[in-house]
């Protein structure tokens, strides 16, 4: 109850002033996070057992479905269809070889670690996060074709990391059979979940503008109507074993498709919801985080560097070859691949199918200084960022 307490009465001081901190270089995850550190170095050991690992998931998951899907209903259609070509480079080529550098540069730091557990690490920190990058995505500063991609992309990317990531642990466990049933569970994960966010989305988009046309809804159940959607998603993704976060974010997608001319309102209190229960994911990361700070050391460091810099910019380069956009685009694009919940989320769900042992800490330690350098790194240059960009190209209209 102690820990709950502290959290509350962080997200009411942070309500407080975060119109003074919404120009600064103090971000949301940033404060939440030091908080979390804070909180950790202050409170009985006894009470921090409310932070525990299965809660801690299920909070993260649950902050990543409505944020994804809240993301996904924002994004303009037709532009994702001019533009999605860059989505498309970003979430195949490359993805791919930001797993590859990412286990390669894991292979040479870590030596200890065998090729599988490499993958497994760079798979959790290949996704971005949606909300991390929001500051990104919603400046009128950057570019409409940066924007859609990098927002697409990290709607995405986190889903598709998921076979991989299952792929490389059925691999570093000796003697297993889940290689062979990998297809089913790709099939299950994507196609699945993308059909279950689809059916979710037109169905409960027609519905939805089937009782405006009528005017049968009241403001405030509407947004509770809209809300109940990513509920949907997980509760069907959880039944047919499929991604919660692919069904989440084709809902986001698909509900436009019917309901395209709901007011910003109407999307405003899941969007609000998930923003709270992100705050509570870099809250308790930041509980991990002091676990973790006895154990980091130079190389932790220089992996996590390597992971936010090489491992991110080299694939984008790469990937981005001969779609036209400038250097300037590229470099911004490649810079801004903040790592947070997906990752944290992906993390947690490698932790909970592990027994603890020297590799399962490495790697757990690896994710945790990485993600707390992205979010330092990240939420600080965001800004800078923004107005380089914009110094070069105009307004992002």
């Amino acid at each position: 109850m102690l820990l709950l307490t502290v959290f509350i009465v962080c997200v009411f001081i942070y309500g407080l002033v975060s119109r003074r901190l919404s120009g600064s270089l103090l971000t949301a995850p940033i404060l939440f996070m030091a908080c979390g550190i804070v909180a950790a170095k202050l409170i009985p050991a006894q009470d921090l057992t409310e932070g525990s690992l299965g809660n801690f998931l299920t909070i993260a998951e649950l902050g990543l479905v409505l944020l994804l899907f809240s993301a996904a209903s924002k994004t303009d259609l037709r532009e994702l269809r001019r533009d999605g070509v860059l989505s498309a480079r970003l979430l195949s080529v490359g993805m791919l070889l930001t797993i590859g550098c990412g286990a390669g540069l894991a292979v040479w730091i870590f030596p200890q670690l065998s090729w599988w557990h490499a993958g497994i690490l760079a798979a959790i920190l290949a996704p971005t996060d949606a909300g991390l990058g929001q500051v990104i995505v919603e400046s009128k500063q950057v570019p409409k074709d940066v924007r859609e991609s990098l927002e697409v992309e990290a709607g995405l990317n986190d889903g598709l990391s998921v076979p991989f990531l299952l792929f490389f642990i059925a691999l570093s466990q000796a003697g297993t059979e889940s290689d062979v049933s990998l297809m089913q569970f790709v099939i299950e994960q994507l196609v699945y979940g993308a059909l279950i966010g689809a059916v979710i989305g037109l169905l409960g988009g027609a519905l939805l503008e089937f009782s405006r046309r009528r005017d049968w809804m009241a403001d405030s159940t509407q947004q509770l109507a809209i809300i109940a959607l990513p509920v949907l998603c997980i509760l069907a993704a959880e039944a047919f074993h499929a991604s919660m976060f692919i069904a989440a974010f084709v809902a986001g997608l698909t509900t436009q498709y019917h309901y395209r001319d709901a007011t910003p309102e109407s999307w405003s209190f899941s969007a609000q919801t998930g923003e709270f229960l992100n705050y509570a994911v870099f809250f308790l990361f930041g509980l991990l985080a002091f676990e973790a700070l006895p154990f980091i050391n130079g190389w932790y460091v220089l992996y996590a560097l390597g992971s936010l810099t090489i491992v991110r910019m080299v694939p984008v380069s790469l990937a981005l070859l001969g779609s036209g956009l400038s250097w300037a685009k590229i470099a911004f694009m490649g810079w801004f691949g903040p790592r947070g919940l997906a990752s944290i989320v992906l993390g947690l769900v490698f932790l909970e199918q592990q027994e603890s042992s020297d590799t399962t800490e490495l790697i757990k330690v690896a994710v945790i200084v990485t993600v707390l350098l992205s979010i330092l790194l990240h939420g600080m240059s965001a800004r800078v960022g923004i107005n380089w960009l914009a110094r070069r190209h105009g307004s992002g209209e």
